[in-house]
């Protein structure tokens, strides 16, 4: 057990330097905690996933039929079939006694369309069981997809005004009010992210605003790091960061952390530096192509324009180990594209990037 938590102790140091955090070693946080305390073995990878379960509602039943779903695709790769048909099951029974416990939370304009969703769930999962039946993991997982996609359609729908407060502090600062979805158009092929508004306001909108001045047009990738980071957003010159014409002063942007349960992001210092360890974010590192805003390693408000992309595989550092939550804001997922964000180096660059979905939910302070 020693050897393995000295293994990650040396997998954060790696990560560190990576970033410019040059601490010695005797610096990082020593393990006060076992194995157990660590280990995440049902973390979830998927990026689409993390951002359905991000989503600032509170409706049990359509989480339940979320969950049958969403907890299937490790069945599946395993051919369990009795855990598979037993979660069928489930999704079969929330949508045959649990619709109307979905609609009430729906808003008022999609009910209808929310309606013809539950209808439609209710033949992909007959489906999926008659698919099961005969072992077809190809329809199974066709299925699930279009369950989950129907389901977080309604999930969105669910969130009738903002629910996030944001302090005043942040009120000079561009903000997203929901989500984003940015096309980045590089040297080696296109990459669509989506940006969290919920969870991450400031750092998300920063980056939409950024992207709609086209900061990131012609761009290199100043870091590419195998196994850990693809970096970007150093503006020419001596700047580290983006100069705002309006006041001539290097935009700064707040360490942002939603934790899981909270209606506010915990902002301006690292959660190891507020002594909270272990914590269950909205936002984790737990995905491939992670989006997250760079910062100078002394300082957890110092961030601007340059951003990164998280590539630690998942094998050699499962998620709950790499030590990156709360030490840096993620504020987006890569959805489409890894095998593009796989083949970058510094060699590339980003030809354009543009908002594709969401831009409406830029609020930019006069």
């Amino acid at each position: 057990m020693t050897k393995f938590l000295n293994y990650c102790l040396s997998v954060a140091l790696a990560i560190a330097v990576c970033f410019g955090v040059t601490q010695p070693a005797s610096a990082l946080p020593q393990p006060s905690f076992t194995l157990a305390s660590l280990a995440q073995g049902d973390a979830i990878t998927d990026p689409e996933a993390i951002l359905r379960y991000a989503l600032p509602i509170e409706n049990q039943p359509i989480r339940r039929l979320q969950d049958s779903m969403e907890f299937m695709s490790k069945d599946l790769r395993a051919k369990r079939w009795g855990p598979i048909a037993a979660n069928a099951k489930k999704a079969s029974r929330v949508l045959s006694i649990s619709q109307d416990g979905i609609l009430e939370d729906v808003v008022p304009s999609f009910k209808e369309q929310a309606q013809t969703l539950l209808d439609e769930m209710e033949q992909d999962v007959a489906t999926m069981r008659e698919a099961i039946a005969a072992k077809d993991r190809e329809v199974i997982w066709t299925k699930r997809r279009e369950i989950l996609n129907k389901v977080g359609t309604i999930e969105e729908n669910m969130i009738a005004e903002y629910p996030t407060t944001i302090p005043e502090d942040y009120a000079n600062l561009p903000r997203l009010l929901g989500r984003a979805t940015v096309e980045l158009e590089t040297t080696q092929g296109d990459i669509t992210v989506v940006v969290d508004g919920y969870n991450a306001p400031i750092n998300a909108g920063n980056f939409v605003d950024l992207v709609q001045r086209g900061f990131y047009d012609g761009l290199p990738f100043n870091r590419a790091e195998d196994l850990y980071i693809l970096q970007t957003g150093d503006p020419e010159g001596d700047a580290d960061g983006f100069i705002d014409p309006k006041t001539n002063e290097y935009r700064a942007i707040p360490m942002e952390i939603m934790l899981t349960g909270d209606h506010e992001a915990t902002y301006g210092a690292t959660l190891e530096d507020l002594g909270i360890y272990l914590a269950e974010i909205n936002l984790p590192f737990n995905a491939y192509g992670a989006l997250a805003l760079a910062r100078p390693a002394d300082d957890a408000n110092g961030g601007s324009s340059q951003i990164f992309f998280f590539k630690f595989d998942n094998e050699l550092a499962p998620p709950g180990f790499n030590l990156m939550d709360g030490r840096y804001s993620v504020f987006g997922y890569t959805v489409a594209g890894q095998d593009v964000l796989e083949s970058l180096s510094k060699a590339d660059k980003i030809i354009a990037a543009k908002v594709v979905n969401g831009s409406e939910n830029l609020v930019v302070p006069n």
